[in-house]
């Protein structure tokens, strides 16, 4: 039998359930998932491996209008995802109308390859309002299969990776068959430390946050990491700390049981506060982290 393997890239505006999708093709915890916007930052391959296939899954972050320079590179992100992608997924929730961009949008109703429209969200009671949603999008984009999905729930998502396995083209495999995604363990780390945060503080703090792991020391027994969270202001430093040094306590507690689920050993975590005036908008300190690749 011949072997398939391609690009498939998961699009659409923030907080629809992209990364939840993926979490559920890939069957591991690779992206952030929070009620708030503007979760995921960075592009994310998550690799399903068959014996006869190999998916490559790219969660993207949700498709905005860039304020500023980090926001900017997160839609770079986005662009790239048009431009190796062989099966897109397009994901929208019941009751929205369009993406909050319209190029991009273009890009989709134009698009040659396979675009797969996922409804998310669905409420199986409401059949009545299902119907008019894929009446809408099937006019808004005649190129795509549409689907009603709960990814949450895992309503459809088997069918829908059923179809997506179907529609790869035939291709030896991109990367070794064990591999589960294209990133660094730190990357994850620091995305399970960034969760905690995006939970637990208001307004823009969250989005005024990077994480640098400094050290990550693996031995049989124990990971061992120090890992400094970065801040725009000395104000936001106070908050992150809390009073006492309580709230920096209970993301790290937080923050450590999540990572000895996800590396499954017992891991040492020290948490420390620094301030990075501007980051956001420093090209320096972005490449640093990973966002510019120019």
């Amino acid at each position: 039998m011949a072997h398939k393997a391609g690009f498939v890239n998961i699009i659409g505006n923030p907080n629809v359930g992209k990364s939840t999708l993926m979490n559920a093709f890939v069957g591991e915890r690779l992206s952030i998932i929070t009620s708030k916007a503007q979760t995921t930052r960075h592009r994310i391959l998550g690799i399903v491996n068959g014996e006869d296939f190999q998916a490559i899954l790219s969660d993207t972050p949700g498709i905005i209008k860039p304020a500023y320079d980090l926001q900017q590179s997160m839609m770079d992100f986005v662009k790239s995802a048009f431009e190796d992608a062989d099966i897109l997924i397009y994901m929208v929730e019941i009751g929205e109308q369009e993406l909050k961009d319209e190029a991009f949008f273009k890009k989709i109703t134009n698009a040659t390859i396979p675009v797969l429209l996922l409804l998310n969200k669905i409420d199986i009671s409401n059949q009545g309002q299902l119907e008019e949603q894929v009446a809408h999008w099937t006019a808004k984009v005649p190129n795509a299969e549409i689907y009603p999905i709960s990814a949450l729930q895992g309503f459809n998502v088997a069918e829908v990776f059923n179809r997506v396995i179907e529609l790869l083209p035939e291709s030896p495999a991109f990367y070794p068959k064990d591999t589960l995604t294209d990133k660094p363990e730190r990357f994850f780390v620091n995305e399970i430390i960034r969760e905690k945060i995006l939970m637990h503080y208001k307004k823009e703090i969250p989005y005024s946050v990077e994480i640098d792991t400094e050290e990550f020391f693996e031995d049989e027994e124990i990971i061992r990491m120090r890992s400094i969270i970065m801040v725009e202001r000395e104000t936001q430093k106070g908050i992150i700390i809390g009073h006492k040094g309580a709230a920096l306590k209970r993301v790290g507690v937080e923050a450590r049981k999540d990572l000895e689920k996800f590396f499954g050993k017992q891991v040492h975590l020290e948490l420390y506060v620094k301030v990075n005036k501007n980051w956001r908008n420093s090209s320096a300190q972005l490449k640093r982290f990973g966002y510019n690749k120019k």
